[in-house]
């Protein structure tokens, strides 16, 4: 049996504003203060002596290259995004940064807002463009029902109730 697995199909390279200064003061941090601090551990450890032997210093390399692998991930994953910081001028249709809120057939209403892969939140009720539901709602408007084909085999359907966006911060 191989390792192989097939790619996984790229996801959106869009984010919103809040989204892009999350990700870069992550960035920031991890650069500016994390890392400097686990290289000076690392430094006094590797003169302790005898490096083959030496948990903290094997410790400390381990954190550099979880540091050093998350850097390089967030700077290329940053160059190449496309920061959304704009309402579109059809506030009535669902489009990335929309707030959604949804009614399922009991009723029920959930709530969700359509965010970049990067973003994806449960408990705030931030859902990726990329997922089902987010596809299945896109260029849809308030009144519009659509029916989600859940992974057991059930049908869920759900009617748009309402469609908002929030203002954007332009001194980011």
């Amino acid at each position: 049996m191989s390792r192989w697995r097939p790619a996984q199909p790229r996801s959106a390279s869009y984010i919103t504003a809040e989204g892009y200064q999350k990700l870069n003061e992550e960035l920031k941090y991890l650069w500016r203060v994390k890392r400097p601090a686990i290289t000076e551990s690392v430094r006094e450890a590797a003169a302790q002596g005898d490096r083959s032997e030496n948990a903290e210093y094997i410790y400390g390399k381990k954190q550099l290259r979880e540091i050093d692998r998350r850097v390089r991930y967030l700077s290329k994953r940053l160059d190449d995004m496309t920061v959304v910081d704009r309402v579109p001028e059809d506030q009535s249709c669902v489009f990335f940064g929309a707030w959604v809120t949804l009614a399922d057939e009991d009723d029920r209403q959930h709530r969700y807002r359509i965010v970049g892969a990067d973003e994806i939140d449960a408990a705030l009720g931030y859902i990726s463009v990329d997922s089902p539901l987010a596809r299945l709602l896109l260029k849809k408007s308030v009144g519009d029902e659509v029916s989600l084909q859940k992974p057991n085999g059930s049908e869920a359907w759900y009617e748009i109730i309402q469609v908002e966006y929030q203002a954007y911060d332009t001194s980011l």
